[in-house]
């Protein structure tokens, strides 16, 4: 029923509710009355309902406990720095059957739009060296199932790049990719891994920049600067994963 809402459906009737899934509106009614209890849904004008208070109360405790984001939003602010030119810095991270921004930060002097780089958007599986730079950590069958299903969807695209282990391999071995306009044909993209398997996270840090500003010396720049930043925020995640095994067994 959640799922329903969207940027441009973002009040609902139950009965639109009930026409939408199918189901009959006096058990429509009963779900939105516990949604409304719990905070997920609230009354809006006309009977019709709007996402509720848990949503951002949940966000603000996802952000707080999420460990790539705890040990990387500052990370975000350095690189943005310390590439001294106008670009977008992103945390991304598997989320179940999906890629998602988890966390940005976009330099002050950033002019151009970009479409899917913020907080909670998904981002699409097949394109961009965001995802794929997580997808290369994954061993090969989790990475093909992934593929077939949720955000692949099946799809063409997806069936084809689920045999590319071959660039896959590449990926892993280079430990960084560059895409030019897989998803916003005037940008690219620079993205390297965060892989920390012993905590369930396959995740990673990029910069978004325009290809009108790109050249070899600068790719080069910021390719080293974004390895060596994924690697540090690695190392980080991997200690506080020690630090917490070790108060746990103290407190045990």
């Amino acid at each position: 029923m959640l799922a329903l809402y969207s940027e441009t459906a973002d009040v609902w009737s139950v009965q639109d509710m009930a026409i939408a899934l199918d189901m009959p509106a006096s058990t429509v009614y009963r779900i939105v009355r516990d949604l409304v209890k719990a905070s997920f849904l609230e009354p809006a004008t006309g009977a019709r309902y709007r996402l509720g208070s848990a949503f951002p109360r949940y966000d603000r405790l996802a952000r707080n406990t999420d460990p790539v984001v705890r040990a990387g939003s500052s990370l975000l602010h350095e690189i943005v720095l310390q590439a001294r030119v106008p670009c977008v810095a992103l945390l991304s991270r598997l989320c179940n059957d999906m890629v998602m921004c988890i966390d940005h930060e976009a330099a002050k002097n950033v002019e151009f739009k970009w479409s899917l780089f913020e907080r909670g958007r998904p981002i699409p599986l097949t394109r961009g060296s965001t995802s794929k730079v997580i997808l290369a950590q994954l061993p090969a069958q989790q990475r093909k199932k992934l593929l077939a299903s949720g955000s692949g969807n099946g799809s063409a695209e997806a069936a084809e790049l689920s045999q590319k282990g071959d660039l896959f391999t590449f990926i892993r071995k280079q430990g960084y990719h560059i895409s030019y306009g897989e998803i916003d044909p005037a940008l690219i993209a620079i993205a390297a891994p965060i892989s920390v398997p012993e905590m369930g996270l396959a995740a990673s840090i990029s910069l978004i920049l325009e290809d009108k500003i790109n050249n070899e010396d600068l790719e080069r720049r910021l390719v080293l600067l974004l390895v060596s930043s994924a690697s540090l925020l690695t190392e980080q995640l991997r200690r506080s994963e020690v630090t917490e095994i070790i108060g746990q067994s103290a407190t045990g």
